[in-house]
């Protein structure tokens, strides 16, 4: 059959829809790039805001429907929508012909493979705490490539879906992903990313290492720095990232690491979330502000050049003005390079849905705009520091918006736009001069 995937969400969903791509594909599915092409359409779900469910709610209504052109044609859906809904997305879908849940989605093959014989309605989702079943399928091209190394979370922050949907934290043998890294290497792959919904908790809830594997050259205690360092050394990896990180997950070890070892990216995506120390607690995200503001100051003091990102959320039950206030001078004193803004969404089951939304939409959209518009002044800021600096820049290829010129990124993963010389190849490191700034990019000249 041929297939292609819509995906909503993080990077994990991301990297799960990569997996079933190269999954199907094994199996004798023909992966095609439009949606009119398709057999077989799978879309993967996400529910850490309403708006995402209702998006993929909406184009799951509008596929389905389609089938009544193309009655052949088999729609199903995947990762945490589907997990969450569990066998009221048929009611919500009619002529879904299969859903799979979090921690499942290998069974898809299967799966597709029973639909084909005549069977529908395929239900398949997970418990919180069973051993996910993570494929390590990975498409055969390009240079850059997502590694999941921790699933679920524990944290159980009042506004998060996630550890309902995703599962109690599971950390993958660090063998299992060595094996993973080094076989992407073989395949060009210069840079991965590290994935896990609280990163940094890699191996603090299931053992990771076992025999002379655990013992680091550089004398890492941690299981995570103890990772980063073994990532690093496998031959072919320039370049090695993860997200996403908590507060409590920057210790001495980890910022030794990062300054340490070459490999490792000056950069870091950093929710906050709030500025506000009751809010922080209401939010039950486990650190104060001068918590998170401590972390910042011993990154930066190790990394001058480090580049933090980070996410924040307005309008959560109870913000005041005064709260509201607390978070802009936060994100002043953090000097984030870039942030990412959400408006409060209450998830069904979470501590804060019983509390009282009472910031109105308007008041969350005024906050939402006034945190963009600082943070634009921030990023030109941030940018303009780095005029007449050179960036070693993992080249990605031709600029989306103008393909006569190529793009890519900075370590503190910036898009870097610029001249492609003669002979130059994606996933090639090139010295880009930077020569002018804009608030989410940097222009410059590749130096020979």
């Amino acid at each position: 059959m041929r297939f292609t995937l819509h995906t909503y969400g993080c990077q994990m969903n991301v990297r799960d829809s990569e997996a079933v791509s190269a999954l199907l594909a094994a199996a004798g599915h023909t992966p095609v790039s439009h949606e009119i092409e398709a057999d077989l359409i799978i879309v993967n779900s996400c529910s850490v805001r309403g708006k995402a469910e209702d998006k993929a709610l909406g184009k799951l209504g509008l596929l389905c429907a389609s089938k009544r052109e193309r009655p052949d044609r088999i729609v199903g859906v995947m990762g945490c929508m589907a997990q969450r809904l569990g066998p009221d997305i048929f009611n919500r879908v009619p002529g879904l012909d299969f859903s799979v849940g979090t921690r499942r989605c290998g069974a898809i093959p299967y799966l597709v493979s029973r639909v084909l014989a005549g069977e529908t309605g395929l239900l398949e989702t997970s418990s919180p705490d069973e051993v996910p079943d993570v494929p390590d399928a990975h498409a055969e091209s390009g240079f850059s490539a997502f590694v999941t190394i921790l699933l679920g979370c524990n944290r159980r922050c009042a506004y998060c879906i996630v550890p309902d949907v995703r599962g109690t934290e599971y950390s993958r043998p660090a063998r299992e992903i060595l094996a993973e890294v080094a076989a992407l290497a073989r395949n060009g792959i210069r840079e991965v990313t590290l994935l896990g919904q609280s990163v940094m908790n890699y191996g603090r809830t299931n053992p990771v290492w076992d025999g002379s594997d655990a013992l680091s050259p550089g004398g890492y205690a941690e299981p995570f720095a103890r990772l980063l360092e073994a990532v690093a050394a496998l031959p072919g990896i320039a370049r090695i990232r993860f997200t996403s990180g908590h507060p409590s997950g920057c210790t001495d070890s980890l910022v030794r690491a990062m300054r340490s070892l070459p490999q490792i990216c000056h950069h870091l995506h950093l929710p906050v979330q709030s500025g506000s120390d009751r809010i922080l607690s209401l939010m039950r995200r486990g650190y104060s502000r001068a918590d998170y503001l401590d972390a910042v100051r011993r990154l930066r003091t190790a990394m001058p050049d480090f580049a933090l990102t980070t996410d924040v959320i307005v309008g959560f039950p109870g913000e005041s003005e005064a709260d509201f206030e607390a978070t802009r001078t936060l994100m002043d004193e953090a000097d984030f390079d870039n942030a990412f803004i959400f408006k409060y969404s209450p998830r069904p089951g979470t501590p804060a849905a019983a509390m009282a939304d009472d910031v109105s939409e308007a008041e969350k959209m005024r906050r939402n705009q006034v945190l963009l518009e600082d943070q634009d002044l921030r990023g030109i800021a941030a940018n303009r520091r780095l005029v007449g600096s050179l960036q070693e820049v993992l080249v990605e290829g031709p600029s989306l918006r103008n393909t006569s010129r190529w793009s890519g990124r900075s370590p503190g993963n910036k898009i870097v736009i610029f001249d492609p010389p003669a002979g130059l190849q994606p996933g090639s490191v090139a010295a880009v001069r930077i020569t002018r700034a804009a608030p989410q990019t940097l222009y410059g000249d590749v130096v020979p």
